[in-house]
């Protein structure tokens, strides 16, 4: 059976691949946080984040994410990915989550460093 923390990124990419705003809402709790870069004020709340989603998505088709959970315990999820677009550039991404004990975030905090196409 996989963790929380899987099915939770499983979630997101399939939310990511299809932009759905009923996939992007069922991640979230209705207070839930979401913390895109460092000095930015967070989307909190399910309809702000479902909103800033859409205003700022990736198409689909025009990136790829690898990732691993790192570290999984008492509702606390580190994940580590690259996220490739291929047009541009790609990131290598940490994100921190945690999670209510149904499943959905209630904090979601996302950090990446752009990394330069090698070649």
């Amino acid at each position: 059976m996989a963790s929380k923390g899987t099915e939770w990124v499983a979630g997101y990419v399939a939310a990511w691949e299809s932009n759905d705003p009923e996939q992007i809402g069922a991640l979230f709790t209705d207070d839930a946080v979401y913390l895109t870069a460092p000095d930015v004020e967070p989307r909190r709340g399910r309809d702000a984040i479902v909103a800033g989603w859409l205003e700022d998505l990736d198409e689909p088709g025009t990136w790829s994410f690898d990732w691993k959970i790192l570290d999984e315990r008492d509702g606390l999820v580190l994940v580590q990915g690259r996220t490739e677009y291929p047009a541009e550039k790609d990131y290598l991404n940490l994100w921190i989550i945690r999670l209510a004990d149904d499943g959905r975030a209630t904090e979601y905090t996302e950090w990446y460093m752009p990394r330069p196409h090698k070649g």
